[in-house]
């Protein structure tokens, strides 16, 4: 069986004291969970050293929300992996918010991803359809196109660090979340398309479901099939409610 991973994705929320607060109680969450839940945070860019140093020794996974498509220069406010890397175990590439906000296309991400790995990075790619695609009915063709340009070329052997996180737009930061029959029916298509372009490793990428993930609907996408673990955001910032869905995950088990 999958060990699950719970991730939180601060985005740009927190002070420095709320963060090492909420880095510290949710270590202790991870601790708690004995090993049967993998557990990451991703903190903003100026509280990653400052939260890696208070959980230093916990078994709690310290990420980046993003990293630049390019590996030094002129490039103002732009945060390399090579950077990240020194401080982190991973990194989320490709949210819908990078997309969307900051009009990334699949391109940008390839180029991300490839130099997150080749950084030593792990890499939580982010997938996901719009309500109007979605209404369209092409929903399925576009997480397979973001999946296929992403991930061109990709090194197999760097593919035991890629986890894949299904995040419909329409759910994110909403408060409605995907049922999870629509998580489990994107999961499958996601596992097929990773079959066939890592299939040597397909088998162990995990795959997550993000959007209005909390701590009432944890079990149920949980044990809907193929889904590995959750990528959470808003509630990840209640340590109460995010030690929930740990020991939720970890019931589970």
């Amino acid at each position: 069986m999958t060990t699950p991973l719970i991730v939180g994705n601060w985005k740009m929320n927190t002070s420095l004291d709320t963060a090492l607060a909420l880095a510290t109680a949710t270590a202790a969450a991870s601790d708690a969970a004995g090993g049967s839940v993998d557990v990451g945070i991703c903190p903003p860019y100026p509280w990653i050293v400052p939260v890696a140093n208070a959980v230093r020794g916990a078994s709690l996974r310290v990420g980046a929300q993003d990293c630049a498509a390019t590996t030094d220069g002129a490039h103002t406010g732009d945060v390399s992996a090579t950077m990240i890397a020194g401080h982190c175990t991973f990194t989320l590439i490709g949210h819908s918010e990078r997309r969307h906000q900051h009009h990334e296309s699949d391109d940008i991400i390839h180029a991300k991803l490839g130099l997150a790995l080749d950084a030593g990075l792990s890499v939580i790619l982010c997938v996901g359809e719009t309500k109007e695609e979605r209404d369209a009915g092409r929903e399925h063709d576009v997480v397979n196109a973001q999946l296929r340009t992403a991930l061109a070329g990709i090194d197999p052997d760097m593919a035991g660090r890629l986890t894949i996180a299904y995040e419909p737009v329409w759910s994110i930061g909403t408060g409605n979340a995907a049922t999870d029959d629509d998580a489990a029916i994107m999961a499958r298509e996601i596992r097929a398309t990773l079959s066939e372009l890592l299939p040597d490793t397909s088998a162990t990428i995990r795959i997550l479901y993000g959007g209005s993930a909390n701590a009432n609907n944890t079990v149920a996408f949980l044990a809907a099939d193929g889904i590995d673990g959750l990528l959470v955001g808003g509630a990840s910032l209640s340590a109460e409610t995010f030690a929930a869905m740990i020991e939720s995950a970890a019931s589970q088990r």
